[in-house]
């Protein structure tokens, strides 16, 4: 695997993570590959028919919002700022990018995240981290290893007959007569972005954050392992640190209304072992995808329907198929291109 990275900006973010004139994707993030673990069809709807919301999702948002702030006030204290001022800096940023952000207090979803309890559990964050023993991850160039970009090739790519010459033979034809012809073959590419790296009890590990409304114990940990994300993270971080990644360190803090917010620290590791056989069992899950593709077809798995609280395509799933696509655009926006889940869009 070959790490190409630019921390500060990937430049070809407006670049379509599909093979061009077909269906079949070669640039991956953990949350397409994990829509098509969870159901073809899902990924259907979502990656190649570009269905979405009509209305901003507030989880994502506010996840955004909390992961940049706290991003940001960790650039600042690498920077030499002290506690205060980095919080003060990183807050009033959050303050302009949030200010006219207004959800819906009388709904579930907004009632608990809102500005109001975005900027509550920021500060409470920093303050209750304002000592931690896991220090911010020096590269070799002197650079704090935070908010990094990821992308890099795996070894191997789409093969697909219908756009890739398969022999010897085929690609000498298809660069026949022009002496300056030459023909790449486009490997997968793993993408993605870490939140930090950091050195905790002489280890180094990829730091992210998660936050919940329910009391966070051992069985909230429980489920990052195994877990797509978090192995991802952690190949992430070993290819483009080039060192040896202990895992994945998840600061986990529940939401509160009526009391002070609460923080809990967990830890899910991955053997050189488990990684591995993550990308071998990464090949079969592509070739997968790349069989539905060249097929067109994305069956439904409809053991997931009521997973993660119920999928957002149930009821249109539960229709017969001649009228899902009313339903379709009647409940869901099609999205255009350069507005879908791109892999490949700059941060």
């Amino acid at each position: 695997m070959n790490a190409q990275i630019d921390e500060a900006k990937l430049t070809t973010g407006a670049l379509s993570p599909f093979l061009p004139g077909t269906k079949i994707q070669y640039a991956w993030d953990s949350t397409s590959l994990g829509m098509l673990k969870t159901c073809p069809r899902l990924y259907q709807y979502v990656m190649i028919d570009g269905y979405g919301s009509r209305e901003e999702s507030v989880h994502l948002r506010f996840g955004i919002e909390y992961h940049k702030t706290i991003e940001e006030y960790d650039k600042f204290k690498a920077a030499g700022l002290k506690h205060t001022q980095a919080m003060v800096k990183s807050i009033g940023h959050c303050l302009i990018r949030i200010w006219d952000w207004d959800p819906d207090t009388d709904t579930p979803a907004g009632n608990y995240k809102n500005q109001h309890t975005l900027l509550s559990l920021i500060i409470d964050y920093m303050d209750h981290y304002q000592q931690d023993a896991a220090k911010t991850y020096i590269k070799s160039n002197g650079d704090a290893a935070v908010e990094l970009s990821f992308r890099f090739e795996l070894d191997w790519g789409p093969h697909s007959a219908s756009f890739y010459p398969e022999t010897t033979e085929e690609l000498e034809e298809k660069c026949k007569g022009d002496p300056n012809s030459t023909f790449v073959r486009q490997p997968y590419l793993l993408c993605g972005h870490l939140d930090k790296a950091v050195n905790f009890s002489d280890e180094l590990y990829v730091k992210d954050h998660k936050t919940s409304k329910t009391t966070i114990g051992d069985y909230f940990f429980d489920q990052f392992s195994p877990n797509n994300q978090m192995t991802l993270y952690s190949l992430a971080g070993k290819v483009v640190l080039n060192t040896p990644v202990r895992g994945v360190i998840i600061d986990a803090a529940q939401i509160k209304l009526t009391e002070p917010n609460a923080f809990k620290r967990g830890m899910t590791y991955r053997t050189k072992e488990q990684l591995d056989e993550w990308v071998s069992d990464l090949e079969y899950w592509l070739r997968q995808a790349e069989a539905y593709a060249t097929a067109g077809y994305w069956p439904m798995n409809d053991t997931a329907c009521d997973k993660f609280g119920g999928c957002r395509f149930r009821d249109v799933c539960s229709k017969s198929p001649q009228v899902r696509k009313i339903y379709l655009k009647s409940n869901f926006d099609q999205l255009a291109p350069e507005e879908r889940w791109n892999p490949l869009k700059e941060r």
